[in-house]
């Protein structure tokens, strides 16, 4: 296992961003960067032996600085939405932003993926970022330093931990956002790929993507992904939260606890699967509904639906609905959750 670092340019700010290069003894490669912790490529081989980056992104730190659609970030202190923007938390009342339709999303518009973050250690295998998020940052209560760890593998796997202790009772809920295209980052559409999901149900959500509180099961629609199918099979089913979405862009109640295997995504064009692991009890499947026309490595050109991502989570705005796990985390408690996916050929 080898790494090596790599100039990646400036930001507005001036400051220098990095980016790290971790590849494994069967040629398998991740390149991270301290630019909001992101996530910028993972190299694996086909069924032919021919690598593919079957991430999609940037080539730079100012394009990622500029980038609005969170390729490869990591979204914090509380990822997806919190409705009205605003929640209430030992009897006070805090106050977002509302940057989506008068909702908050993925905690904007300072976000954590616009930041330079502290490589707080570097092994043959693994790298950890850390990021200092001040009391009333994005709006949310207490200190906490965010720690994320990503880890590559033999075993073709590429594992995300995060990690914090606030100072005082907060909402942390973490995740990465990478975009997934297993015939490689340009291929084009996704929608022949195959997902299966362990979820018999997702949480029913309006027409802003706000969580109603219930539970609907995915049994007889077109959101069933319990046996694998093709993205594109239903998606454009007349289901209203097809409708809602345009496509896919919902969260699935993901069956057990712990630490276990939830999701796939799967090419028989390229020959990979990904295997997705994680303790989280929350799954958001986005089939980049609302790409268009986005520059990305390369010269390439990512267009709607050329990708998915698979961002593990508590539930949208569990905030608000008392039946919703999380995502409150208690001044002196550790916020620790992981994911993992891994390569195979099949």
């Amino acid at each position: 296992m080898s790494y090596q670092k790599t100039d990646f340019g400036k930001i507005k700010s001036g400051e220098n961003a990095s980016l790290y290069t971790f590849e494994n003894d069967s040629g398998m490669q991740i390149k991270v960067t301290d630019l909001g912790a992101t996530l910028v490529s993972i190299v694996v081989k086909n069924k032919e032996g021919r690598r593919i980056d079957v991430v999609q992104g940037y080539d730079s730190a100012s394009e990622y600085e500029a980038g609005i659609v969170f390729m490869g970030a990591v979204i914090g202190r509380c990822t997806n939405r919190i409705g009205g923007a605003a929640f209430e938390l030992n009897g006070k009342n805090y106050e977002l932003c509302k940057n989506d339709n008068g909702n908050n999303l993925h905690s904007g518009p300072d976000l954590y993926t616009k930041r330079i973050w502290k490589v707080e250690k570097t092994e043959g295998n693994s790298i950890t970022f850390s990021l200092f998020s001040p009391h009333m940052d994005q709006g949310y209560p207490g200190n906490v330093t965010i720690y994320v760890t990503y880890t590559l593998t033999e075993e073709n796997e590429v594992e995300i931990c995060y990690q914090a202790t606030p100072d005082m009772d907060t909402l942390l809920n973490m995740t990465n956002h990478s975009y997934f295209n297993l015939d490689g980052h340009d291929a084009g559409e996704i929608l022949g790929q195959k997902v299966w999901i362990d979820a018999d149900a997702y949480t029913e959500a309006d027409a802003e993507s706000i969580p109603t509180g219930v539970l609907t099961q995915v049994e007889d629609t077109p959101m069933d992904f319990r046996t694998p199918k093709a993205i594109g099979q239903e998606i454009e089913a007349d289901y209203e939260a097809l409708t809602f979405g345009q496509g896919y862009d919902h969260n699935y109640v993901l069956n057990g606890e712990g630490f276990r295997k939830v999701a796939s995504l799967e090419s028989d064009r390229s020959g990979i699967q990904m295997i997705v692991y994680t303790d989280c009890p929350g799954l958001q499947l986005y089939t980049a509904n609302f790409l268009d026309n986005e520059s990305g490595k390369n010269g390439a050109l990512y267009q709607r639906r050329s990708s998915a991502c698979f961002e593990t989570q508590f539930f949208p705005d569990a905030i608000h609905h008392e039946n919703f796990e999380g995502p409150v985390c208690k001044a002196g408690e550790t916020y620790f959750r992981r994911t993992r996916c891994r390569f195979v050929k099949v």
